[in-house]
């Protein structure tokens, strides 16, 4: 299984970085919109779709459309996520999701729908301006995971969502957030590294406004692993697919990244 783990993520990062510094901004374009494929028909088999394929090309033709004749600037979807994300996704995570088949199931998986789209959106959005400040973004959510996964296997107690994700901790939570933040004060002393997310947030709002939001991009990480484990719990699945040899589906890998992705790209358009 770590072999298989291992050679996945390996294709996977040539395949990314390929597609960055091939020079040709459609290429990585065209690859955004394939994963998009693939998390969109991972979602719609999540919420019990009688026809996720048929769906998930109809909504990847969408998608396609918008990013490639379309306008995907401007603050009005990443603000529509941000709102998607706190006013019903993230407080499903107490209230439980509808019941499943029902108009509330597919009102849900409508709106995250738009979530994920948004979500891929962003990641063009924060790519026009620079592949690393679209890395610096993704750092974020993958430092608090990993800084999660450490501390809560050394101190974890106390459960975060048990009925929804067991392993997950408060010690863990905590951990996570206190490696983001040491990295983003890291940075600040990289010359190379001015132009990111967490330096920006320092130049522009100083030290309240880089803890504040590098806290909240952290939550919101969280909120994002925990809303796709509970809909892989109700629909009895422990990946979201197969498609990506020893890590699940592409929902698995970016679950995180759904509400911080568009967060950031509001933010940037404060900044």
């Amino acid at each position: 299984m770590l072999k298989t783990r291992i050679i996945t993520a390996v294709i996977l990062l040539a395949v990314l970085l390929l597609a960055i510094f091939s020079g040709y901004p459609l290429v990585f374009t065209l690859l955004v919109i394939a994963f998009f494929a693939a998390a969109a028909w991972e979602c719609l088999r999540l919420f019990g779709n009688r026809h996720p394929t048929i769906g998930a090309a109809l909504w990847t033709i969408a998608f396609a459309w918008l990013v490639l004749f379309g306008r995907i600037d401007g603050p009005l979807l990443p603000a529509l996520c941000v709102v998607i994300w706190a006013l019903r996704l993230a407080p499903s995570l107490a209230m439980g999701l509808p019941p499943a088949g029902g108009v509330g199931d597919r009102l849900a998986m409508g709106i995250y729908g738009v979530a994920i789209l948004g979500a891929f959106v962003a990641v063009l959005v924060l790519f026009s301006r620079s592949a690393l400040y679209m890395f610096s973004v993704m750092a974020i959510v993958w430092l608090a995971d990993i800084g999660a996964y450490f501390s809560g296997k050394a101190f974890g107690k106390r459960k975060l969502a048990p009925s929804i994700s067991p392993g997950k901790s408060w010690e863990g939570a905590i951990g996570g957030t206190i490696i983001v933040l040491l990295a983003g004060v890291a940075t600040l002393a990289a010359p190379a590294l001015q132009d990111t997310f967490a330096v920006q947030l320092y130049l522009k709002w100083g030290w309240g406004g880089f803890l504040a939001i590098l806290i909240l991009m952290t939550a919101a990480s969280i909120v994002g692993d925990l809303f796709e484990s509970q809909l892989k719990r109700r629909a009895g699945m422990k990946d979201s697919s197969n498609l990506l040899p020893g890590h699940g589906g592409v929902l698995d890998r970016i679950d995180a990244l759904l509400p911080t992705l568009p967060l950031a790209v509001l933010v940037s358009y404060w900044m």
